[in-house]
């Protein structure tokens, strides 16, 4: 099988959703895929209990799904740390072995990381080493503000120096002119879509924005995955 063809292959089974940074939107955009895609959605390691719901609750709420689309988080966890520290503080580890992509059927399944791509999982481990494990095309999150060009631009390159496909680029939030453009050119990397800040954030705020995300099938029939 050839890399492009793996890539679609492995595109009609979901995508992983990280971002350039934490607070960058991973869960908005995680919500607007899952509504757009009538996706199922999972976050494997969840932290930060001890003071918020969950993702997988945020995600039911704003695309507005049962928790029939939505596969438990592998490990929850309190403390609003990196998994590996905040697994840490409940005396556990987590072992990257045990986790496996869960089977979906025939939907597609939107996978949201927890922060960023160099993230601690365990002593060893990072978030790029899961992504690299589920083998999933990466949907990148970024914001569109100062200082973006430089955080997507490092994260793509480490997502390629470890062969990891991607499937494009979001940008959350408002645009500082010529970000786009200088992501696309550089980054060698097609931008999926653009989802401006919401007032308020609900269901009918996210069906809205998710009419701006490409239906999967047209990012499987794009030229390359890249």
């Amino acid at each position: 099988m050839s890399g492009l063809t793996a890539d679609r292959a492995a595109l009609r089974r979901g995508v992983f959703v990280t971002g350039t940074d934490t607070n960058v939107g991973k869960t908005l955009v995680a919500a607007c895929l899952v509504r757009a895609w009538q996706a199922v959605y999972w976050k494997p390691l969840q932290t930060g209990l001890a003071e918020q719901a969950g993702d997988s609750e945020t995600v039911m709420r704003l695309a507005g799904i049962g928790a029939e689309r939505v596969v438990p988080p592998h490990t929850a966890l309190q403390a609003p740390l990196s998994p590996y520290a905040a697994a840490a503080l409940e005396n556990a580890v987590i072992d990257l072995a045990c986790l496996r992509l869960p089977s979906v059927n025939a939907r597609p399944l939107v996978v949201e990381g927890a922060g960023g791509l160099l993230v601690p999982v365990n002593e060893t481990a990072m978030m790029i080493d899961l992504i690299g494990q589920l083998g999933l095309p990466v949907v990148l999150v970024a914001r569109g503000t100062l200082g973006t060009i430089n955080h997507t631009l490092l994260s793509l390159e480490a997502l390629r120096n470890r062969g990891l496909a991607v499937a494009g680029v979001v940008i959350s939030g408002p645009v500082l002119t010529g970000n786009r453009e200088t992501i696309v050119h550089h980054g060698d990397v097609r931008i999926l879509a653009e989802l401006p800040w919401a007032e308020r954030l609900d269901a009918a705020s996210v069906m809205r924005l998710a009419r701006l995300i490409p239906p999967l099938a047209d990012i499987i029939g794009a030229d390359r995955v890249q």
